[in-house]
């Protein structure tokens, strides 16, 4: 997939991942999924790993019937870790909560489709495993 450029504020069929991370214009602030985890974890002992879907500075993502994020996902590297799927109107915000268990160092990426303005990828997270 070709990344998102700076000259439109998203694409249906490339993914959508902001070029500067200072200045997000108010699509990315609501499509964004948002990792939170701790930067160093043991190996194979579970660690909580948090995405949010959008809410930076205050602008979070509709969920109706005709406007929702249908599914969030969570890779370490290449490789899925799982797929949360949501259903429109009937989450609470969109923010999930995984036991994840690493046996080496790797680094998180999350990625969210709305229905609407397709599929939209975050930051990564590096994780250390000691």
């Amino acid at each position: 997939m070709n990344i998102l450029s700076t000259e439109k504020e998203f694409s249906l069929t490339e993914l959508n991942k902001p070029a500067d991370w200072t200045n997000l214009p108010g699509m990315a602030k609501k499509h964004v999924p948002i990792i939170e985890a701790p930067a160093n974890v043991k190996a194979n002992e579970p660690f909580v790993v948090k995405i949010k879907v959008g809410g930076i500075d205050g602008v979070e993502h509709p969920n109706s019937s005709s406007h929702w994020i249908n599914w969030v996902a969570l890779y370490a590297g290449e490789r899925l870790i799982s797929r949360i799927e949501f259903g429109s109107e009937l989450s609470d915000g969109y923010v999930v909560s995984l036991n994840v268990t690493l046996s080496q160092s790797a680094t998180l990426k999350a990625q969210e489709f709305c229905n609407l303005h397709g599929v939209w990828e975050g930051k990564t997270k590096k994780i250390t495993v000691e």
